[in-house]
């Protein structure tokens, strides 16, 4: 039986040592309770209160990670079925494969691995590479693995289906904590062996879910804690069916042999480019931990990279920028000064328009506690007063030479109420959508 945070804080050490990641022992409790934290990370827990809680507080999917160092990946440790529940934590990890019977596969990593797309001022890229011993020789296989490590150093997934292949490029990789794919029904027993002894997560590859559970008892059995699945569902309903029962099943039964992330293959189900993006586009939001994708162009990436990064924001903290005055395109004291909230999209669609525009400009940030304009304004967190203290607060009077403020024309109402609050200031309205900025910047700003 689930027991709830303050059952759980009663068997703490109750030292408040920070050390576990969290503030107060009563707030690493309340995670616990909530699965989205493990036991383990409290270093003063007792024997006592591992044997009556480590049931309680696992978390119902195993955080797997992948890679070492900064670069690694970290996927699994979901607690709800809906983002809307409360938020995904861990992003899936986007893939690209490549085999060492391709001749250009050095070629190809570099061009994935150098892909990198801004948006609302985070960098998006492709997360790591699969590497594929398609020619089944051991010696063409590792070669190609050096050769991929050399020129990326991005977490690694090596596919073989041959023991002594995967030891041969486990042996020089294995510092770098790479998946092992795939346990299955013909070999388990040697890769799981190969994942205790170079302490690397396993991935199982059974034909359907209760193979799948089965291969992952029998990891679990010997020691391998750090499990990925895959059921071998391929298709758009195959998939969508596989992983939501995975996720079902693991969440609302507890059932721990499927509590693992799973990873996903769209490119196998399709020829059709297109098609593989729209089935990766399905496993980013059902349910997905690791999408291989077997081909690779930025038309393909940027919109899956978008997708992913808006499923996995959490809906109750927006992307926020830092409230301040900014100085767009090395600004001078008579430049133009606008005003927006601190919400990311909000914030980037207006410096972009305002530095595409060819007038250099300040831009003030209001903390709208991450709120667009108009919703901030409806919530009486962008109004007047609020306008009026931000420039007081960020010391606006310090960067420009003129009191003339723009203000967006969606909030254009507030005209009159901040001439109030400031009587020796000109106040002007802009346009309503951040593409006129430009326009009219060239009719009413000299």
């Amino acid at each position: 039986m689930a027991l709830t945070g303050v059952q759980i804080y009663k068997f703490l050490p109750k030292t408040n040592c920070k050390e576990c990641g969290y503030p107060t022992c009563l707030s690493f409790a309340m995670k616990l309770a909530q699965r989205a934290a493990e036991l383990s990370a409290c270093p003063y827990v007792s024997d006592e209160a591992k044997q009556n809680l480590e049931a309680a507080s696992k978390p119902p999917i195993r955080l797997v990670a992948i890679g070492a160092g900064d670069k690694k990946i970290e996927v699994g440790n979901e607690v709800v079925l809906f983002r809307h529940e409360k938020t995904f934590i861990h992003q899936p990890g986007i893939m690209y494969r490549v085999k060492d019977t391709d001749a250009d596969a050095t070629a190809k990593v570099k061009e994935v691995a150098g892909y990198s797309v801004e948006r609302v001022g985070i960098d998006m890229s492709l997360d790591g590479f699969v590497v594929e011993n398609d020619s089944k020789d051991a010696a063409t296989y590792v070669k190609c693995v050096e050769a991929v490590k050399g020129a990326t150093d991005l977490p690694l997934v090596l596919m073989a289906s041959d023991a002594a292949a995967m030891e041969a490029a486990l042996e020089k990789v294995a510092a770098d904590k790479p998946l092992i794919y795939a346990a299955n029904s013909d070999n388990a027993d040697a890769m799981i062996e190969l994942a205790k002894k170079y302490e690397c997560p396993l991935a199982v590859y059974g034909n359907g879910l209760e193979e799948v559970a089965g291969l992952a008892e029998q990891a679990n059995k010997a020691g391998v804690e750090d499990i990925v699945l895959d059921s071998a569902a391929r298709g758009f309903a195959d998939s969508v069916t596989a992983l939501t029962q995975v996720r079902r099943l693991a969440l609302k039964k507890s059932f721990a042999l499927l509590g693992y992330p799973m990873i996903t293959f769209p490119g196998e189900a399709t020829d059709s480019i297109d098609e593989e993006a729209m089935l990766a586009g399905q496993h980013i939001a059902k349910y997905a931990g690791i999408i291989v994708l077997d081909n690779f162009t930025p038309a393909m990436a940027y919109p899956l990279l978008t997708m992913r990064l808006n499923i996995y924001t959490d809906p109750q903290k927006p992307i926020q920028m830092e409230a301040g005055v900014y100085p767009l395109s090395e600004p001078k004291a008579d430049s133009c000064l606008c005003v927006t909230t601190n919400f990311s999209l909000t914030y980037f669609s207006i410096a972009g328009e305002l530095e595409n525009s060819g007038f250099p400009s300040w831009l003030l940030v209001c903390d709208t506690e991450g709120l667009s304009v108009l919703t901030a304004w409806a919530a009486g967190k962008f109004d007047a007063e609020k306008i009026a203290k931000a420039i007081k607060d960020h010391k606006v009077a310090d960067s420009i030479g003129h009191k003339k403020l723009i203000l967006p024309g969606g909030v254009s109402i507030l005209k009159g109420e901040l001439e109030e609050e400031l009587p020796d200031w000109e106040i002007l309205v802009g346009p309503r959508e951040a593409m006129a900025i430009g326009s009219y910047l060239k009719q009413y700003w000299s």
